[in-house]
């Protein structure tokens, strides 16, 4: 008898936990920014929804660096009700890039969900265009890129003179 109970009592909570699950649904897991301009807005938004029918928590987001930020409501969303985490990614990174969201919620069936941002941001033209300068005499003189910095594309110039005779 006692056997017969806790299998019906483990069954209808086994049960209310099927019928009372939430369940998180992304439009797209991927999001790609293409090739976009340095200093661009970098703000995306992936949308998702509750297609279960109890309340859906997103309980934290972490990125993988601190080039981009996830920013998320704490609040439920109930079911039948969508939702969004906006991505912020630092666009004055230049050069291709692939990073990782990882979305932690309540839901049963998904509580982990990695989401993906890619794309490439274009080097600042500025940054890498050299023009001649001209000096004493009408002289030209050009400045070479000896140290390029792949975070900010800092150029340090060495002036090279072309006339010796100062």
């Amino acid at each position: 008898m006692i056997r017969t109970l806790f299998f019906v009592a483990f069954a209808f909570f086994s049960f209310h936990n099927f019928i009372s699950a939430q369940e998180i649904k992304f439009e797209s897991l991927e999001i790609n920014y293409g090739l976009i301009d340095r200093g661009a807005d970098g703000e995306r938004v992936f949308k998702f929804s509750n297609s279960g029918n109890a309340p859906l928590l997103i309980t934290d987001t972490k990125a993988s660096c601190g080039c981009t930020i996830p920013v998320f409501s704490k609040e439920p969303i109930m079911p039948g009700q969508t939702g969004e985490i906006k991505v912020k990614y630092d666009t004055y990174r230049t050069g291709q890039f692939t990073k990782q969201i990882t979305v932690s919620s309540n839901s049963l069936e998904n509580s982990t969900i990695r989401l993906t941002i890619n794309g490439e941001v274009k080097p600042d033209p500025a940054a890498t265009t050299l023009t001649p300068v001209m000096t004493k005499g009408n002289t030209p003189t050009t400045l070479t890129p000896v140290n390029q910095n792949q975070n900010n594309n800092v150029l340090t110039p060495v002036i090279n003179n072309n006339n010796n005779n100062n």
